[in-house]
């Protein structure tokens, strides 16, 4: 694909220079429909991003945008704080009735604000209330958000180096597997946790992925979470699963901690909860939790009203038969493991591992600059594709959970061709 010299003079003279994205893909992108995105040239790019998992049902979906542009066009409340609105009892409704009853999910649904670290902190807010305890584990690899508790109990170097100031109050423990199985699982967390002499404070809670996204795409086995479970119950932590990348159906279940079985105390849901791609999130608890006083955590935008809207048609759409669309995912999924192990077989020397749930996968690299260029090379090829892991040693595939088998094969065969064509 030959690409033409995008304009992009105002985004480097006018925008600061922390953008990043921007900077894997110089192009002006102009509009996008399903997995496609068209820049302004017309290159068109299948997208293998989603907006970070934003996207689980594609650009502009038609049935969402319908339900969207009808709501406006009555002059239905787009901004409403925390006030009662018509848009925001059908979410509640259709939410409850699809999603928590279905599961036997007991939670109290709280609008923390428009983005994922919004739920987080109110998570570790409320976990520390309810406790009265301030410390909170977290796991090496870990991402939960950029403000600064979020921060606290995020692992990356890079990212916390931003703060500026001492991240204080998390204490990171290893992941699933940190130690290759050669250490028994939370053998050192449970030490500390009795051994008056090891200077942990008594943890309020624990905040955990399931999949860590930004980590290098680090699945936990459903018995290493059902013996974090455990083991928090044993000792009076709260469990805190953090499902803003992997909720809402990435893993095949609408939460991915189902496969484990277990319910944790709190969750936090953001990214593709209003299914458009608009600013909204929740952070659900159980009711013995909720000790609240009204107006003890708020914000301007936790009332983004046309995010409603779009999330109950997402929920209405693809989630009435939640068991057909799990068994869609799983089906593209197995695809993408097709794909890696034959992208593997081709290229030992070079790909570490491969490794995934559902609908994300990543394909680690031996060398870990290679991800980089395999990413820029698929960029070039037309597919849009991003890095994770704590030195961006690993390509993250995350793509619309409505990607077609035919959409999918191509942009497989485009990654199978970036990975040939660099070194």
């Amino acid at each position: 694909m030959t690409i033409t010299q995008p304009d992009l003079s105002v985004f480097e003279t006018l925008e600061s220079e922390v953008r990043s994205y921007c900077r894997g893909w110089p192009t002006v992108f102009d509009r996008a429909q399903g997995s496609l995105m068209y820049d302004e040239d017309g290159h068109r790019y299948l997208d293998f991003f989603a907006g970070a998992g934003s996207l689980n049902y594609g650009h502009n979906n038609p049935v969402l945008k319908r339900a969207l542009i009808d709501y406006l066009m009555r002059d239905g409340v787009t901004h409403g704080l925390d006030m009662s609105t018509t848009a925001k009892r059908s979410f509640l409704q259709t939410f409850q009735d699809l999603v928590l009853r279905p599961r036997d999910l007991p939670y109290k649904v709280m609008f923390p604000g428009p983005t994922g670290t919004n739920a987080v902190e109110s998570a570790l807010k409320l976990a520390r209330k309810v406790k009265g305890r301030e410390a909170i584990v977290s796991f090496t690899n870990a991402f939960h958000g950029m403000s600064l508790g979020s921060l606290a109990v995020t692992g990356n170097a890079f990212k916390r180096a931003g703060a500026g100031i001492p991240l204080v109050h998390g204490t990171p423990m290893p992941f699933d597997n940190y130690f290759d199985g050669k250490v028994p699982d939370f053998l050192w967390f449970e030490r500390l946790l009795e051994d008056q002499g090891s200077g942990l404070n008594k943890p309020a809670a624990v905040i955990v992925e399931t999949v860590q996204g930004e980590g290098g795409i680090n699945a936990a086995r459903p018995e290493w979470l059902r013996a974090l479970a455990e083991l928090c119950e044993r000792q009076d932590m709260l469990l805190i699963v953090d499902d803003i990348q992997m909720g809402c159906g990435r893993t095949g279940a609408f939460f991915s901690f189902e496969e484990a079985g277990i319910v944790p105390d709190i969750v936090t849901v953001s990214k593709s909860i209003s299914g458009y791609g608009l600013p909204m999130s929740l952070c659900l608890f159980k009711p013995e939790l909720d000790i609240w006083e009204p107006g003890e955590h708020n914000g301007t935008f936790r009332g983004n009203n046309p995010a409603f809207v779009t999330a109950t048609a997402a929920l209405e759409t693809y989630w009435t038969d939640g068991s057909a669309m799990e068994k869609q995912t799983r089906a593209r999924g197995e695809q993408i493991e097709r794909a890696l192990v034959a992208i593997t077989g081709e290229n030992r020397n070079d790909v570490k591992e491969y490794r995934g749930r559902g609908l994300v996968w990543g394909l680690e690299f031996r060398d870990k600059a290679r991800a980089g260029r395999v990413t820029r090379r698929a960029f070039e090829l037309g597919l849009l594709v991003e890095t994770s892991g704590p030195e961006g040693e690993v390509v993250k595939l995350l793509p619309a959970l409505t990607i077609t088998p035919d959409e999918l094969d191509e942009g497989l065969s485009i990654l199978a061709r970036a990975v040939r064509e660099t070194n």
